[in-house]
């Protein structure tokens, strides 16, 4: 990653007020030097990820997000970086390490790797950059004021996901069966899950909840959807489903299943849809949080800042591929889409 070495050991919500990720600068406009810190010491962050191939444009965010900062790898900052590549039981004991290292501050972007850290630490500061819901999963007490070691930028993912069934329906007017891939050892996937079904009831579908706890079983989880007939897939999002993107995509295109994820990784590798916010610009902003940090703010006095509106992505190729026409009335509403 350009600059960085790695240390061995990437929607309207109703009344819910939304702040803009350019905003989240606001609270670092004017920063003092970093040289107003100890003079000579180089701060250790702890970076506690799945692989650096997951997301690798949002991890390049968060480290351009530091240099623009000011903070520079080996000479005031180092950055301490753990992969769980897919092992997720692999995620406490590489929390630890991170606080037998004492760092300053720990990056665990979702709820899975902010959970694990929360776990090993309850004094050394918590920075989460894309969480679907901190508060439904009780990593902080609100968000004007966390209270505890945690704070970041929330996805409010619980009401995002309210809009895929929506958004699917309207791109697959027939659609009256659908199944929902969801991970039971995602924090947020439980009151996500809750909120697709109650959205999904509004508009007269009928839901098949299929969990999934490892990337080996993908392959069953279709089965089991074409067994049941579902005629669509909503998959809420998750490491453990971002890092399957590709295969994720290949087995929809393979049964011919038209199938809306939460984030553009997904389409981008060949899923016909997505809404999702960016997540560059939300790793990007967790360096600003880090930086607070560094400079001696406390995280329970950080307000927890909400991700801007989530951009609606569709792939036409793939639309194709299913036979599938996309509605002119959703094709307009596209932030971006893969011709």
């Amino acid at each position: 990653m350009t600059g960085f070495a790695i240390a061995d050991r990437r929607f309207s919500i109703g009344a819910t007020a939304i702040f803009v990720i350019a905003f989240s600068f606001s609270f670092v406009a004017a920063p003092l030097a970093v040289g107003a810190q100890q003079a000579g010491k180089v701060y250790r962050v702890g970076f506690l990820w799945d692989s650096p191939a997951v997301w690798p444009e949002a991890i390049e965010g968060f480290h351009r997000g530091l240099r623009d900062l000011g903070w520079v790898e080996g000479q005031n900052i180092v950055v301490e970086h753990r992969w769980a590549e897919g092992r997720f039981e692999r995620l406490p004991g590489m929390a630890e390490d991170l606080v037998r290292l004492k760092v300053e501050v720990i990056v665990a972007p979702t709820s899975i790797y902010a959970g694990a850290a929360k776990h090993a630490t309850s004094t050394i500061p918590i920075v989460f950059a894309s969480h679907a819901d901190p508060i439904g999963s009780g990593h902080v007490a609100s968000l004007a004021r966390p209270g505890g070691n945690l704070t970041g930028i929330s996805l409010m993912m619980t009401e995002t996901n309210a809009k895929l069934p929506e958004l699917l329906k309207e791109a697959v007017p027939g659609l009256s069966r659908v199944a929902v891939l969801w991970d039971p050892a995602t924090p947020s996937h439980v009151p996500g899950l809750r909120a697709v079904e109650v959205m999904g009831q509004a508009l007269g579908l009928r839901l098949q909840a299929v969990p999934v706890r490892s990337a080996a079983e993908f392959d069953r989880a279709f089965s089991t959807i074409i067994r049941e007939r579902a005629g669509g897939v909503l998959v809420l999002s998750t490491p453990l489903f971002i890092a399957g993107a590709g295969r994720l995509a290949d087995l929809a295109r393979k049964y011919k299943l038209p199938t809306m994820f939460a984030a553009r990784a997904y389409v981008e590798a060949g899923g016909l849809m997505s809404y999702g916010p960016d997540r560059a610009d939300l790793f990007r902003c967790a360096a600003a949080y880090v930086d607070k940090i560094l400079r001696g703010a406390k995280p329970a006095d950080l307000p927890v800042e909400q991700a801007a509106k989530p951009e609606l992505v569709i792939n036409l190729r793939t639309a194709k591929a299913l036979g599938l026409t996309i509605p002119q009335s959703v094709l307009v509403r596209a932030d971006k889409v893969i011709q």
